[in-house]
């Protein structure tokens, strides 16, 4: 079975939203040593470090710019295989809407919709 592992939460506003995330639920949002400059690693709970949560059952998210208006929160699962499970989002009547992407030495990543047009993101670990 394939676990929640993150989210990701789009922004109009990222500035706007941190302080609402914070002020709101205490969350701790740093941007991202990445290659990419719009993402922000957003922490529920404290984490080691490798920065993953030393909470168990808990999860921490992303932030970035919101690209269309109609973007929202998206969870992600990991999983074994990104391009088996992206075959069966389309043996199911899913969508590839994301084609799988390399993010750094982390993983690997990509977008589908289910039957319902619902945004769910997929991640494979590379280590």
């Amino acid at each position: 079975m394939d676990k929640v592992v993150h989210f990701e939460v789009p922004a109009d506003n990222v500035e706007r939203a941190q302080k609402f995330y914070g002020d709101v639920f205490g969350w701790e949002i740093h941007k991202a040593p990445l290659d990419t400059s719009d993402y922000y690693f957003v922490h529920t709970v404290e984490t080691d470090d490798k920065g993953m949560p030393k909470e168990s059952g808990a999860i921490n998210g992303g932030m970035m710019k919101r690209q269309s208006p109609s973007e929202s929160v998206v969870i992600v699962l990991s999983v074994a295989s990104l391009q088996r499970s992206l075959d069966k989002v389309e043996e199911a009547g899913g969508k590839v809407v994301t084609p799988e992407m390399k993010v750094g030495d982390m993983g690997l990543y990509a977008r589908v919709t289910d039957t319902e047009g619902n945004v769910i993101g997929l991640w494979q670990n590379l280590k």
